[in-house]
């Protein structure tokens, strides 16, 4: 029942924000993954960042099991973001990434302390 709920507010929220955007535009966006140029250094490391935080997330929030040793990449990916990130040099993306290396760096101490 749980796992019908959460995809029918996933499903909502996602609708109602795309509605909101535009599809067109979010169509556009996503299609920019197959433009050349696009996988330039920045985008890469982003993507690999991105994979990596979700591979450490997903299996705690569906299964309840943390796999400590995907930290070590989600350690790497973060400073690696920040540090190739001159084009897109967010508070926020540098905050959040500043924090998941502290995180990284709490849960891998822990488990080889």
């Amino acid at each position: 029942m749980t796992e019908l709920i959460s995809l029918a507010m996933f499903l909502g929220i996602t609708t109602l924000v795309y509605f909101h955007v535009g599809f067109a535009n979010i169509k556009k966006s996503y299609g920019m993954w197959f433009e050349d140029g696009y996988w330039v250094n920045y985008n890469v490391v982003e993507a690999a960042a991105w994979i990596a935080k979700a591979a450490v997330i997903l299996p705690g929030l569906i299964w309840q099991k943390e796999i400590w040793q995907l930290h070590v990449v989600t350690l790497i990916t973060s400073a690696l973001l920040i540090w190739v990130s001159e084009r897109k040099l967010l508070p926020t993306m540098v905050a959040f990434n500043t924090l998941w290396i502290g995180l990284s760096s709490v849960v891998i101490v822990r488990n080889l302390v």
